[in-house]
């Protein structure tokens, strides 16, 4: 679909009549009517006059931009004035021609953009594919894995709301950032970490927003480019935010507020055009109460919030992700075709992840080198019962504490079920009778407790 907004109906209809072989085309005399329009629909490119009545051609730009980012617009314009020309390609126009224009040459542009378009779309799927294969933090369709890669798809559509991610050590706070950013529209521009905690609290200041040169002693006599000039037209993830001390917090809070800084010992002031994700391992919430992290800092920094599951709390994602990693370590270590045993399935499945899927990843690397035939034994794994155990009243660790806060039994009961269920299943290589008979239960009843609890 191709807008045509121009107030010059004869001018309108003469390119929409050239244009009208080769595509869709919708016709506005405003530019307010053209931006009510996008609401329904997106088309692929906007030709759009500088000069018209109500809003002008540039600060429609803006807006439009705003609306449909993705959309290509083309500006059309009697004024030769190279101050406008320049003005709309800076807010977002893709090119412009000086009327009168000639209708072959028109199509030629066209066709040229919905080829660029074409070609961004094509190295889109391309890039989802290359997160989807690459990155096992999104293998899986547990429901917890779903939801978080649900509210990622929503936050993409922006290229600059805060984010701050949460979740236990290992869970890859920073590999959803980077998916984030990789499908944002600043996806062109840069992704650039920063851990707070290994900043010192005198040197936030300078790392974050840079220095003119011969501020302080032992600065580069250059002076030096802070981190959120490097994050221009990107992202800058800013990783274990818990650890920030409350005076760069202030720092960071005046910065968040107006996307506005100075370097330090600088006097003209810089503006910041980039999106902020940060993440945590603590509960900021408990922090805040604790007096030990600004509230005002948090709500500035959790526009939306994501908490990436711990690996226990989605058991059915943990063997497609130990195969990503089998396979991954067959290819680097040249082994041939190395699988895993059932009872090192039931293994994996069942052992409580304390380093979430780094530890995951780190024990498939062992297996793959320490094995010594085809198949990797739990002995291999480096992971054993023994391990799983503590003082619970004689209660193995794969069961929780109850807490002050008390305990969902229901939940946990359903876990276990779920559990048995499936380790049956994989024992008798999918057969319900003789998985009934290791539960000591009738086929019928394994048959209505499996539907029930939806085990494919």
């Amino acid at each position: 679909m191709i807008y045509i907004v121009d107030d010059d109906t004869f001018f309108s209809k003469m390119i929409e009549k050239s244009l009208n072989r080769h595509f869709s085309i919708k016709s506005f005399e405003k530019a307010e009517d053209a931006i009510s329009a996008l609401s329904d629909e997106k088309p692929s490119i906007l030709l759009l006059d500088i000069e018209l009545p109500g809003m002008n051609g540039i600060n429609a730009i803006k807006e439009i931009k705003e609306i449909s980012p993705d959309t290509v617009i083309m500006m059309l314009t009697g004024n030769k004035d190279i101050n406008l020309i320049v003005s709309a390609i800076k807010n977002g126009a893709s090119d412009y021609m000086v009327k009168p224009i000639d209708a072959n040459t028109l199509v030629a542009k066209i066709n040229k953009e919905l080829k660029h378009i074409k070609i961004k779309s094509e190295l889109c799927q391309m890039q989802e594919l290359f997160l989807k294969e690459k990155i096992p933090y999104i293998i899986g369709e547990s429901e917890q894995i779903s939801e978080v890669m649900a509210v990622v798809k929503k936050v993409t559509e922006s290229k600059d709301t805060s984010v701050l991610i949460s979740g236990e050590i290992g869970t890859g706070k920073e590999f959803i950032a980077r998916i984030i950013h990789n499908r944002s529209p600043n996806s062109n521009g840069p992704f650039v970490p920063i851990n707070c905690a290994a900043i010192q609290e005198s040197m936030f200041e300078s790392e974050l927003f840079g220095y003119v040169k011969g501020v302080f002693s032992g600065a580069f006599s250059s002076g030096k480019i802070g981190l959120a000039e490097r994050a221009e037209n990107g992202t800058l993830f800013l990783d274990e935010i818990s650890e920030l001390p409350l005076s760069s917090q202030a720092k960071l809070l005046r910065f968040l507020e107006t996307k506005e800084y100075y370097q330090v010992g600088g006097t003209k002031k810089c503006q910041a055009h980039i999106r902020i994700i940060s993440a945590s391992n603590k509960n900021l919430e408990k922090l805040i109460e604790n007096k030990a992290f600004r509230e005002d800092l948090y709500y500035r920094l959790a526009v939306v919030k994501i908490r990436v599951p711990a690996l226990n709390n989605r058991r059915d994602d943990i063997l497609p992700i130990a195969r990503h990693f089998l396979s991954e370590f067959n290819d680097k270590f040249s082994k041939k075709d190395k699988c895993f045993s059932a009872q090192a399935e039931h293994a994996l499945e069942s052992f409580h992840w304390k380093g979430n899927i780094i530890e995951l990843r780190n024990c498939v690397e062992r297996g793959v080198l320490i094995s010594s035939g085809n198949e990797i034994q739990t002995q291999d794994l480096g992971i054993h019962n023994k391990d799983q155990k503590r003082d619970m009243n004689g209660v193995e660790n794969g069961l929780p504490e109850i807490s002050s806060n008390g305990i969902d039994c229901n939940e946990i009961l359903h876990t276990i079920e779920m559990h048995y269920l499936k380790s049956a299943l994989k024992l008798s290589n999918g057969n319900e009778t003789k998985a009934a008979k290791f539960l000591k239960m009738s086929r019928d009843k394994f048959r209505y407790r499996r539907a029930k609890l939806g085990i494919p």
